[in-house]
């Protein structure tokens, strides 16, 4: 059994330390689409075993009121992964993030514990999601191998930080250094059909940058970005939700082609613009996101 959400509506995914319970234990009131609870690099080595007790009890005890509940486990070349999973899946997380994926063994190797972890704690096989993030120069080379390395994965996120420190540069807030990246790695997950989520922005100070910054991957076609802040949500929930402009013209090219159809019309305008059949995908994603986001208000 797949999980059936695996094509979930994910603007937002936000960052929360697992060494410090304070955070993750309300962080649904800000109302991020989900949540990634690390175990990874926000969590100082000698705390990792109090981490994991932390996330357990958190996912066991604490109700999230629908937000995703994403585990960023430790790397593979580590002593906690394994362990990570496991807590994570006995705990009822809905998805495990694998830092540093560079190969799709990579992800197969994470899927075979999850397997296990399942079995062993009663939860339905295949009900527990992957992600892989892509944080150096192989992995995003390998970006397509990845995305279609499991069933399970719901798709692949951008680490910034890592891939340009491997690319030999650094983070400029242009976003020059990062497009190669996120074009590659957007076009596997399209062609695999799996989601795509970009980097974080760490810069807090500069919220303008990070409309800037979230304005850019919307338009390149990502499907969200990770965050560190709630400041950040707001933001990225306004660009990522369709507008009332959108959600109309949007209706008007599925009503319009599906009634064009019936009569054996094939291209015709919209509001002044050329529409044919390639426009109603489109048309449609756009009124499924808008049924997501709580704002479609129509009968389509």
């Amino acid at each position: 059994m797949i999980h059936p959400e695996k094509k979930r509506l994910r603007r937002s995914m936000m960052f929360l330390n697992c060494q410090k319970p304070g955070l993750i234990k309300d962080p649904y009131i800000y109302k991020p689409d989900s949540m990634i609870l690390d175990l990874e690099d926000a969590v100082a080595e000698n705390q990792k075993d109090a981490a994991r007790f932390s996330l357990f009890h958190a996912l066991r005890e604490i109700d999230y009121h629908g937000v995703e509940r994403v585990v960023r486990i430790n790397g593979l070349d580590t002593n906690f992964w394994k362990e990570d999973i496991m807590a994570a899946v006995a705990g009822g997380c809905d998805a495990i993030r694998i830092p540093k994926t560079e190969r799709p063994e990579d992800v197969r190797l994470v899927e075979e514990v999850i397997e296990q972890a399942e079995t062993r704690f009663d939860r339905p096989i295949g009900s527990v999601l992957i992600m892989a993030a892509l944080e150096s120069a192989r992995g995003i080379m390998k970006a397509l191998d990845i995305c279609e390395s499991s069933e399970r994965l719901l798709g692949v996120a951008l680490s910034g930080g890592d891939y340009t420190k491997d690319l030999q540069t650094h983070i400029t807030g242009t976003g020059v250094e990062l497009m190669g990246a996120r074009q590659n790695m957007l076009i596997a997950a399209r062609a695999a059909k799996v989601q795509c989520f970009d980097t974080v922005y760490t810069n807090l100070d500069d919220m303008e940058g990070f409309r800037k910054d979230v304005e850019t991957i919307h338009l390149m076609g990502f499907d969200g970005k990770s965050i560190i802040n709630p400041r950040q949500i707001q933001i990225v929930h306004d660009i990522f939700t369709p507008s009332e402009k959108d959600i109309i013209f949007a209706e008007k090219v599925v009503k319009e082609i599906d009634d064009k159809k019936e009569k054996g019309i094939g291209v015709f305008t919209v509001d002044g613009k050329m529409i044919d059949i390639a426009f109603y995908d489109g048309a449609k994603r756009t009124i499924s996101l808008a049924k997501a986001s709580g704002v479609y208000k129509g009968d389509l």
